[in-house]
């Protein structure tokens, strides 16, 4: 366990990385706290005479910091209700490329994996052509009944985890303090950013759930006339190694080549939009990392998306949220949109619903009188959640992370048709799910599982009662006397916080310290 002084010393290196490429020059002084700006006008006396423009500073320390902040950075550009809107859209123009590692370490590192020597795996195994702050892809080949077939194989960067979690657990330290001070933090909930961090970072080194969430969409879009996935090669895929079908198909980011080869560019930006959706509402699982860089077009018109590390759910209470938003934003129904957020729970019920329709109407109006091509749905749901929080609406990850897709998504599109209709496009698709699941059919449906629910609690009842009935006497025995700790327990607890009074202290001090210490350089 890293006690309190290591953390401070490592987050020390970050703030001064920070404090020395201006990052605090561009942070936006309405979400620091009153307390902090102090601290941060001091940081900026360290800052270098030769920081780069405002809009690229923080991307430059995080890649200086390594992969756990490039990684954070590109999180936090979910979350610009944590970092603000400037910031937010800063951190989404962040690169997720570093340096590749040699060749042999990634040839060892298969090896390793496998257990077998890489020629015992693959025909052939060349050099890299892309890496991330995670791993790096090398092309390969394999053989198989019609010939040697080519593959991507994905290895994570040796040593990554160890130090992923290390600054992890740095991350939570700050994140627990944030919240024991202030009202704020507790609101955006920072534990539960670094927890939804980490495990989206779990989750990306390890390579068997990646493979696990494109066979799952593989499954979820069998049936899609104008979506495919690459295939997994379970048989070559571990934790620390990927190896999936080699994509040959046109990157959906160079334009020129899609033009050269006919491809209907409107058509691509409307499939694109609606894949989404569909993938948000049908199957409340989307890619959530759909930059232009990981969607292809193969020869039959069919997109393609790869790298599958980051990945959003929707339960089918967000699901019936985001439809139901959606439909009242192009029937223009604000009240019902309003009543949405309220049955859901996400705005607290001593909220009035016809103020909060009000405030939704004030975001839907001036979209409804704007040309289709100006029409954002990504900027809708922004201001949405902005709207949302003067309402006391709780963070909820899952819907900006969709939000946040939904961005990219739309900024895709937009580049192969500008003048794109998004109500149009998203409408068959909403309607499509309103009807299947608000409809006649979807109702029964629903009575039918409820019924099964009932049954299944009317089965289990008698066990309930005979578990509460000794539940009850144990809890009647445990207070017939009244509730008493024992010397022990009280003494415990009295040493934990001392223990937390006295790192407080120390915290404190070694903070002065780091300060006291930057001044003495200036000084100098």
């Amino acid at each position: 366990m890293i006690s309190a002084p290591a953390y401070l010393l490592r987050l020390g290196r970050a703030g001064w990385v920070f404090a020395r490429e201006g990052v605090f020059g561009v942070i936006d002084p309405a979400i620091i706290p009153p307390a902090a700006r102090p601290l941060i006008r001091v940081a900026r006396l360290i800052e270098r005479p030769s920081s780069g423009a405002a809009e690229t500073r923080l991307s430059v320390a995080l890649t200086r910091l390594g992969p756990s902040y490039v990684k954070l950075g590109q999180f936090l550009a979910t979350r610009p209700d944590v970092v603000g809107a400037a910031l937010a859209h800063d951190l989404e123009h962040l690169q997720d490329q570093m340096p590749p590692f040699p060749q042999k370490e990634a040839e060892a590192a298969v090896a390793a994996s496998f257990g077998r020597p890489v020629s015992a795996i693959y025909l052939s195994f060349g050099p890299p052509v892309a890496a991330a702050s995670i791993a790096q892809v090398h092309r390969a080949e394999v053989e198989t009944a019609s010939g040697p077939k080519a593959v991507a194989v994905k290895v994570l960067r040796p040593g990554i985890e160890r130090r992923f979690h290390a600054d992890l657990r740095a991350f939570t330290f700050v994140a627990r303090h944030a919240e024991d001070f202030s009202a704020e933090a507790r609101r955006l909930r920072l534990v539960e950013v670094v927890d939804t961090l980490r495990r989206s970072v779990t989750v990306e080194m390890d390579f068997r759930l990646e493979a696990a969430a494109l066979s799952e969409m593989a499954d979820n879009t069998k049936d899609d006339p104008d979506f495919r996935v690459p295939a997994v090669d379970w048989d070559r895929t571990t934790k620390e190694v990927l190896t999936l079908e080699w994509i040959d198909a046109t990157p959906l980011s160079d334009r020129a080549r899609l033009i050269a080869k006919g491809f209907d560019l409107p058509q691509l930006a409307r499939a694109l939009i609606q894949t989404f959706l569909r993938h948000a509402l049908r199957d409340g699982f989307f890619h959530a990392d759909m930059h232009p860089g990981n969607l292809f077009v193969d020869d039959d018109g069919r997109l393609i998306a790869v790298d599958f590390g980051i990945m959003g759910r929707l339960g089918a209470k967000e699901r019936l949220f985001l439809a139901e938003i959606l439909h009242g934003f192009i029937t223009r129904d604000y009240h019902r949109t309003a009543e949405v957020h309220f049955e859901a729970g996400y705005v607290p019920p001593t909220h009035s619903v016809e103020s909060f329709a009000q405030a939704i109407r004030a975001i839907g109006e001036p979209i409804h009188n704007r040309a289709a091509e100006d029409i954002s749905m990504a900027r809708l749901l922004t201001l949405l959640f902005e709207v949302t929080g003067l309402f006391d609406m709780r963070t909820r990850p899952e819907l900006l992370l969709l939000q946040k897709t939904m961005v990219v998504v739309e900024g895709v599109a937009r580049s192969l048709d500008p003048k794109l209709d998004m109500w149009s496009t998203a409408e068959p698709v909403v309607r499509e799910w309103m009807t299947r699941h608000l409809g006649p059919a979807g109702k029964l449906e629903g009575a039918v599982q409820g019924a099964g629910e009932i049954g299944r609690f009317i089965g289990n009842a008698p066990g309930l009662l005979t578990r509460g009935a000794r539940v009850l006497d144990q809890l009647d025995e445990i207070t017939r006397d009244g509730l008493v700790l024992s010397p022990q327990t009280v003494g415990e607890i009295g040493k934990a916080e001392a223990r937390r009074g006295r790192w407080s202290i120390v915290a404190l001090w070694v903070i002065a310290a780091l300060l006291l210490w930057i001044v003495i350089l200036l000084i100098r």
